[in-house]
């Protein structure tokens, strides 16, 4: 096993550090998305445009689109990068209950259905009076959004149960993400009763899937 890469007051040593083209880029982007933030906090995203967004960030609106392209493609981009810190909380979820696969799907779906429902961000995101709104990005244009949810999603299963076959990881996985938009779009019932249904439901093919006994 490799020897821990060493740091230097806790700073990472020039060998972790990511080369220079990248950090810039990711600090870029990471500007661009606050400066998204700040301005949903004060009106709708049909009411923001990129040149609202590139001020906000203070770079040049050519800059915004030599990043991202166009405006749907930098709002896709922004519910991806809102959606990771949700996706870290269901990858924690799964991995406290490697032990019982039933119960890891069911703690991962009960846990971004709190967490996205009580943050206010995707409260905004998701409201949509149909003159443009930020919900097409994860309904009716939301396919990447879907695929890149389920690619994490299918690779955490595919790490806490190795001998699952991956083809049934990234159905379960891709089932799992469009049950999950299904009920934030449009909640049905609690978290901790939606997950419990959908462990009901899905639970013959998780113990199929993940080797349950």
């Amino acid at each position: 096993m490799a020897a821990p890469t060493a740091t230097i007051g806790g700073m990472p040593t020039a060998s972790e550090r990511a080369p220079y083209p990248v950090a810039a880029r990711q600090l870029l982007r990471e500007t661009l998305f606050g400066a998204a933030r700040d301005e949903l906090q004060l009106r709708a995203w049909s009411e923001i445009t990129m040149a609202d967004i590139a001020k906000a960030a203070g770079v040049s609106r050519q800059t915004l689109y030599k990043e991202f392209g166009s405006r749907d493609e930098f709002g896709q981009a922004f519910v991806i990068h809102e959606g990771e810190r949700f996706l870290d909380a269901v990858e924690a979820a799964v991995h406290e209950h490697l032990d019982d696969p039933r119960a890891a799907v069911g703690a991962a779906l009960e846990v971004f259905l709190r967490s996205a429902g009580e943050d206010p961000l995707v409260r905004i995101l998701l409201s949509d009076d149909g003159t443009g709104g930020m919900l097409p990005f994860v309904t009716t244009q939301g396919m990447p959004v879907v695929q890149w949810a389920t690619a994490r999603l299918s690779a955490t299963i595919e790490e806490g149960w190795p001998e699952a076959p991956p083809a049934k990881a990234r159905l379960l996985a891709e089932a799992l993400v469009r049950l999950a938009i299904s009920h934030i779009t449009a909640p049905g019932d609690t978290p901790e009763a939606t997950a419990a249904a959908t462990g009901e439901l899905l639970g013959p093919f998780i113990d199929e899937a993940l080797g349950s006994s």
